[in-house]
């Protein structure tokens, strides 16, 4: 499994403001995304909860750190042609 790792220091008002706005672009992503591929499954919730939960947090601006993680298997997509 492939890690890739980014870290982005909120060091003043508009860092804190520019991880607000990309929390909140992800999250209607991932929203949109839950909408119209996996509506109402059990995951879907989970998964839009959690990210709304992270996009809230960031509505309240404070000194941090914001860690982006991307885990790739080794296998690729199935194929159903």
């Amino acid at each position: 499994m492939e890690d890739h790792r980014a870290t982005f220091e909120i060091d003043s008002k508009t860092d804190a403001h520019a991880v607000e706005r990309l929390l909140d672009r992800l999250y209607d992503s991932v929203r949109e995304e839950s909408r119209t591929v996996r509506m109402n499954t059990e995951d879907s919730t989970a998964t839009l909860a959690e990210f709304e939960s992270v996009r809230e947090a960031a509505r309240r601006p404070r000194p941090g750190r914001l860690t982006v993680v991307l885990e790739q298997r080794d296998e690729p997509f199935e194929t159903t042609d």
